[in-house]
């Protein structure tokens, strides 16, 4: 397995992009245009500048990194010589569905799909497609060059074969692969986005401010960030997509979103990349301003 094609050029997608690159990997990424593609080569470069100036990897590891990525806006020239997909598009059920049909027709019949949904059901992406048993979850964390986790997510029809190559793949990563099933959130979503949607709660029913919950989950907890600043970096639309998921799928009453994460995404506070969710973010970098109609 060298070829990988990664579809889906955002924070995820040239995140494993970079990844594979950096371990010696021919990787095409693709995205629906070409600025897209040029914004992830060049947060690809300044993490990759992050590395050098940290003295993880040297100049010359660097450029091969580089070299090993290649963009492409036409998805069946990306991923027609591909030993495995990547979907790495957004938390919406109908785009994955219609991307893994495609996938099945371009793609060789021995070639894996994996998807890195963080929710939605495997098996459901795997019945559009033609080898159902070569379908998989690969769900990365973020950031994807640092974070050492990755939930394999076995469909129903997924292969034994399969499994076990990705499971290996993910070693070769410098990764530690953990195999799941699937189920709605799998085991990352199914207990971070309850502890998440519970911490909107306890903001919405008055119980403590932004700061005063993060706070006691850091230093009460251990957690290197509060649930809050979390849900802010992950996306707030992406934590409605998910509990939406789990809502659905389990059809129980403790995983309905939080009314306020609602009216934040309908209003277009979406953390991070919005520049406003629960936190502000200053211009230019990550700085934290809390939001002034959620201070105490």
């Amino acid at each position: 397995m060298k070829n990988i094609t990664v579809i889906g050029s955002g924070t995820m997608g040239n995140g494993i992009a970079h990844t594979f690159a950096q371990f010696g990997f021919n990787v095409s990424l693709v995205d629906v245009n070409e600025s897209a593609l040029n914004r992830a080569i060049q947060t690809i470069t300044n993490n990759l500048d992050r590395q050098l100036k940290k003295g993880f990897i040297d100049e010359q590891g660097k450029q091969a990194t580089l070299k090993h990525i290649n963009t492409y806006t036409d998805l069946k020239i990306a991923a027609a010589n591909a030993d495995l997909v990547i979907e790495a598009a957004t938390e919406n059920s109908e785009i994955k569905l219609g991307l893994f049909k495609q996938l099945s027709e371009i793609c060789s019949q021995k070639a894996i799909l994996a998807s890195n949904t963080s929710s939605i059901s495997i098996t459901k992406i795997a019945s559009v497609t033609k080898n159902p048993g070569n379908v998989i979850g690969m769900h990365f964390m973020n950031p994807v060059p640092v974070m050492k986790l990755v939930e394999v997510i076995r469909g129903y029809s997924t292969t034994d074969e399969v499994t076990n190559t990705i499971m290996e793949l993910s070693k070769k990563l410098d990764k530690v692969p953990v195999k799941v099933n699937d189920y709605p959130g799998f085991v990352a979503n199914r207990i971070l986005m309850p502890m998440i949607n519970e911490a909107i709660y306890t903001l919405h029913e008055g119980v403590a401010g932004v700061y005063e919950i993060d706070t006691v989950m850091k230093l009460g907890m251990a957690h290197p960030m509060g649930p809050l600043q979390l849900a802010d970096f992950i996306g707030l639309d992406v934590c409605l997509a998910i509990l939406n998921v789990l809502h659905s799928g389990f059809g129980n009453p403790k995983y309905a979103p939080c009314p306020l994460l609602v009216n934040m995404v309908t209003a277009g506070q979406l953390g991070l990349k919005s520049g406003s969710g629960f936190y502000k973010y200053t211009a230019g970098n990550k700085d934290l301003i809390i939001v002034d109609k959620f201070s105490k």
